[in-house]
């Protein structure tokens, strides 16, 4: 089992910054990409960006150049810093890692963390 927990959402307003937070606790060991997905009212839920155990990035089109994502040498946390905050990226953002054990791979999800982008 992989647990995760995401901090650091709110409210900023347009051309900010956050960082978000998520914590990975339980297999840690077993775990093969972390990354940030997001889903605004009404919208299917979408990846923002991911790393994965080798260090590889991926972004989507829409932040590339403005979120970053980053992990702890420890691998148990990952981090997303947001600048240029535009409105469209309000939404709730939700952790993810993907981790695989005895040939099997699973899905963990955190709880999800309110970015709001308003003036």
């Amino acid at each position: 089992q992989v647990r995760l927990v995401e901090s650091g959402g709110g409210l900023v307003q347009p051309g900010g910054s956050l960082r978000l937070s998520c914590a990975a606790s339980g297999n840690i060991f077993s775990i093969n990409a972390m990354g940030w997905y997001r889903q605004a009212p009404g919208e299917e839920r979408e990846l923002v960006a991911a790393i994965t155990k080798g260090g590889s990035t991926n972004y989507a089109d829409s932040v590339k150049g403005r979120f970053t994502i980053s992990r702890n040498n420890a691998k148990d946390t990952v981090l997303l810093q947001m600048n240029s905050l535009k409105p469209e990226d309000t939404a709730v953002y939700y952790c993810h890692a993907r981790w695989g054990v005895f040939g099997h791979e699973y899905d963990s999800w955190g709880q999800g963390t309110q970015v709001t982008v308003s003036s």
